[in-house]
This record gives C-alpha cells, structure tokens and sequence, in this order.
C-alpha cells in the first residue's frame, strides 16, 4: 500500500463536497482497496502510545461551533482488534498499550468517510504520545513499516501549516490566500520532502525564523513525521490539495508509493 498525510482542515469537510473532499474520494479509486485503514491522527495525543482495539469504534465528534449536521454524522465502519495486537506488537520501541475507549476523531473520520462511504474497511487509530519528541514519532513509524505489505493504508491525519489563532476568518473563501509565510514554509517542507532530508523535518525548528507561526504547536505536523518514517527506497512522491485557506492553514497533503 502507499502510504498518506492528508491536510484534513476543518470538520466541515467531512460533510461538504468541495476541492478537498473530491480529491480524497478519487484517491480512493487510485489506490489498491486496503485490508484496514492506520490513521495517526493530530487529535488523538495521549500518555505513552495507544492503539484502537475496539470491535465498532465510536464516532467522536471533537469540535465545537459546527451546524448540527456535522454532529448528526455517524461512522460505523468496523476496528479490527487483531491488527491492533499485531500493529502494537510491531513497536518495539514501546509498549503500546491496546486502547478500547477511544473512537474514531475528526481527524479519522472526516477524511476516511470520503475515501470508503460504505463504512466496509476496518479503521484503526494510533496515538501520539504527547511527551516525545520528533525523532521519536519518526523512528517509530519506522517499526510499522510491514503493515504496508500486508494491505494497510496508513494515513498521517493534521496540516502542514496550522496556526488557527492567525486565521483570517474573513477571507476562508478566497482560493489561494494564504500569508506569506504560509506559502514560504509550505514550499520549504515540500522541498526537504521532495529532497528526501527528513532530518531537515524532524529538527523543524531550525527550518525557518517564521516555523513558530507555521508550527505554534505539533500536534497537527506529527502525523507528516509517521508518513516520512514509512517511506521506502525509490517511491515516488506526490502533492495535492496543495493551497492555503484562511492565510494560516495549509491543506497540502502527501502520497508516498
């Protein structure tokens, strides 16, 4: 399987058909039909690492200030508790722990909704432990690497660029704006991408004067480390859903085969 960081932006995606949402359905039909869906997702942080091994995950609806709609959604795709032991038996890093009270987050669903609407492909999530660093997410993917030979997609959920205390609320709907540098940091983490320098990635704070407004927290840059991890020798590397929205949000997303 290829290997994904998708921008998910905001949670109305999950129910609108626009630009973002139409490119995740094609995807779908791109790609080979996975055996389950491995989302790390930006809004899923715990103590230590966790994995879904639930029967039917929940749908968690981790938002507020959306139409009611958009917490009206349900997503009854099912977990698989047997790749949840056989992923947290692969990091040998650490002792995942196997996770039955958490769902499926916005940063899961919304996007895997597009991809597979009839709910039939397991969905799984993986934690991010909030107390490590960047190296550490990074070499863990590594151990993950196998799922992708026995039919796993393994989906990095977040944006590239994140800074909701920048967004400028009045301009959502103007394509293509973006801060100056938004787009600077957006095309500096495409080059080290396309380059192949993930230490570049990993030691992001160094990248730019102005990472601290690309990246004011981690949590939503994280899941793009997972995806870079899982990359293998000579696959190709591709961008899409690549523009801004708001000024300070990147929804550019990454496929790695």
């Amino acid at each position: 399987m290829p290997v994904l960081f998708i921008g998910h932006g905001s949670p109305m995606n999950g129910i609108e058909d626009n630009e973002f949402s139409r490119r995740w359905k094609e995807l779908a039909h791109e790609i080979p039909q996975p055996e389950a869906v491995l989302v790390i997702s930006a809004h899923w942080l715990s103590n230590g690492t966790k994995v879904t091994a639930v029967d039917y995950p929940a749908t968690i609806h981790d938002f507020g200030g959306f139409p009611q709609a958009l917490f009206d959604v349900q997503y009854p795709a099912p977990g698989s508790p047997k790749i949840a032991e056989e992923t947290a038996s692969l990091l040998h890093k650490v002792h995942a722990e196997l996770d039955h009270d958490w769902g499926l987050d916005h940063g899961a669903w919304t996007v895997v909704r597009h991809m597979y609407p009839n709910a039939n492909i397991p969905v799984l999530q993986l934690s991010i432990d909030y107390s490590k660093g960047p190296q550490y997410h990074y070499d863990l993917a590594k151990d993950l690497y196998s799922l992708r030979k026995k039919g796993v997609l393994i989906l990095g959920s977040g944006n590239m660029v994140h800074n909701l205390r920048l967004v400028a609320w009045d301009r959502l709907d103007e394509p293509e704006f973006g801060f100056d540098w938004a787009y600077e940091l957006n095309d500096k983490f495409k080059q080290l991408i396309s380059d192949g320098n993930h230490q570049a990635l990993i030691n992001f704070g160094s990248i730019s004067p102005h990472i601290s407004k690309a990246i004011p927290t981690s949590e939503h840059y994280l899941p793009l480390l997972y995806t870079l991890g899982l990359q293998g020798k000579n696959e190709e590397i591709s961008f899409f859903n690549d523009r801004a929205v708001g000024g300070s949000l990147t929804m550019t997303s990454v496929k790695i085969n």
